[in-house]
This record gives structure tokens, sequence and C-alpha cells, in this order.
């Protein structure tokens, strides 16, 4: 039984997903660098731009914080906070403007129940469940082998990895549409609102784009993981 996860096919997937990842990370980390540099065409800060934003659609319930990190940023609904990395909080350049833009667009699909929100954040304590199952599933794997049959079949512990994966996979693939319209609401607000311009409009557009491929490589590594387990599944009652 543990061999399940440390064998080549599973390595394999490990190993592409990782590279793939590091790859779009080293991308975004670059184009947020050089973004950086390229002041926003109105001069506004990322909190500047943040609390426009939030003030133009009618919200005035939503703080905006800084908060420790590099690209930490994110939208807690929970406490209605927009949290901004320092860079983002205090930089007046367009990447500091997208991305405080974009977690806005959370916000603003918050205050307006956006169905895929509302559906992703249904899923999160389901997904943090699967997480706690699965960690158990594979300690026993790697730490208890000779204990866990005892406990399940190899089936049995098959069918739960495939359940949990399912719900990891349909987790990421709900995240998609819920960024990409976080990221269209932001273009469409800092060009109508002057913040960027015929010039700087298009790197912010760029700097989401790569910020986007990260969600995108999570959701294709979840659904390529979860296939490799049903082919083990079904090869083992065969």
């Amino acid at each position: 039984m543990n061999g399940i996860v440390i064998s080549p096919g599973y390595l394999i997937i490990f190993l592409v997903f990782l590279v793939l990842s590091l790859i779009v990370g080293g991308q975004l980390k670059s184009r947020f660098k050089r973004y950086s540099k390229i002041a926003t065409a109105n001069g506004m800060s990322g909190k500047e731009v943040a609390e426009k934003m939030l003030h133009d659609h009618g919200i005035y319930d939503v703080r905006v914080v800084s908060v420790a990190g590099t690209l930490s940023d994110h939208y807690n609904p929970r406490n209605k906070t927009v949290n901004l990395s320092k860079d983002v909080y205090s930089g007046r350049s367009v990447a500091a403007a997208a991305v405080a833009a974009h977690e806005c667009g959370h916000a603003i699909q918050h205050a307006n129940a956006y169905s895929w929100l509302e559906f992703r954040s249904a899923m999160v304590p389901v997904q943090n469940i699967s997480s706690t199952i699965i960690n158990v599933i594979f300690i026993g794997m790697f730490i208890f082998a000779g204990a866990l049959p005892a406990f399940m079949n190899w089936d049995t512990a098959l069918a739960i990895i495939i359940a949990c994966y399912g719900i990891f996979t349909l987790f990421a693939f709900v995240t998609l549409p819920v960024e990409i319209n976080a990221s269209q609401r932001a273009l469409v607000w800092i060009k109508n609102a002057g913040v960027t311009d015929s010039r700087t409009h298009s790197q912010s557009k760029d700097a989401l784009r790569w910020a986007a491929y990260t969600y995108v490589v999570a959701a294709l590594s979840a659904l390529a993981t979860l296939l490799y387990f049903i082919m083990l599944f079904m090869g083992s009652r065969d």
C-alpha cells in the first residue's frame, strides 16, 4: 500500500507540475518586479486604488489593510478586509494597482453574491476535511504501512483518496472563474478610472494573466493526480 504515492507515475506528475509551478511563479515575480517600476497614470497607491474601487462600487464596510509578505495579497470575506502586501499597499505602480484592484474584485463579488465565489466558499469546509483525511491516509502509508491494512484494504484506501482528490480538483477548477472574473473587474475599473493609460494597461493585464496561470497549473495538477489514482483503482480491480 505504501507504494501508491512513491510510484514512478506519481513522481512524474509531481515533478512535472512542480517545475511548471516554479516557472510560472518565477515569471509572475519577474513581471511584478518589472511593472513595479512603472508608475500609475494618476499616481495612486495600491491602498488608494483599493479604497476608490470599493467606494465606486458602493462598498464602504470593507477595510483595506497592510499585511506582511510578498504577493500575500488576498480578500478575507470573514472580516471583510482587503489585505495588501507592503509593496502593493504603498506602491504607486501599475503592478500594485492591478493586484489591489484584483483583490477588490473579490470584495465586489462577495457584495454581489457572485455564484462561483459562493460555491467556492461553501466548499472550503469540505476541502479542509478532505485534506485532513488524505493526510492521515498518506501518513499511514509512509509510517504505519504495516498497521494500515488492519483498518482498511487497498480498494477502500484508493476510493477515499479518489474522493478527496475529486474535491480538490473541483475546488481548483471552481477557483478559476472566481479569479478570472476578479481580474476582469479589476482591469475594466482601472482603465475607466484612469489608473492606467493606453501605455500601461497592457502591463497590468499581463501581470494579472501570470497570476491566473498559477491557478491553472494548480487545477491541472489536481486533475492529473486524480486521474492517476483513478487509473490505479481501475487497475487494482482487473
